[in-house]
């Protein structure tokens, strides 16, 4: 990931309503939620809602589906796992016990489908 990618990415969930929109889906996983369930589950109004996955497709963390009259949407996995080794990819300066905790925290959680892993929390 080049460095203006990560800041474009970074800047769209620089934001409490997109963060939260995003890590919404990432919990959702491969199923993904549709617009309206994701405004009733975070308490906002669907043009606010709108705005922010707008920019969150924007950044490429997020993909659109239509099913029927619903736009289903997913976290891209992919983009934020890019963006997880771009931060990491200078990490431990030689040390490898300094990222060993996250690469156990990744390795719980889910598999590349986005689904939980089997004893994942």
């Amino acid at each position: 990931m080049e460095m203006e990618t990560a800041v474009s990415v970074l800047g769209a969930l620089a934001h409490e309503g997109r963060l939260s929109a995003f890590r919404l889906l990432v919990q959702a996983g491969a199923e993904g939620l549709a617009a309206g369930e994701i405004a009733r589950r975070l308490d906002v109004l669907p043009n606010t809602l709108s705005s922010s996955l707008n920019i969150l497709s924007h950044a490429g963390l997020i993909r659109s589906r239509r099913r029927g009259r619903s736009i289903i949407y997913t976290a891209d996995y992919d983009a934020m796992r890019q963006l997880l080794a771009f931060l990491l990819e200078d990490c431990c300066g030689g040390e490898p016990e300094i990222c060993a905790p996250l690469l156990a925290v990744a390795s719980q959680c889910c598999d590349a489908e986005g689904r939980r892993a089997r004893n994942g929390p």
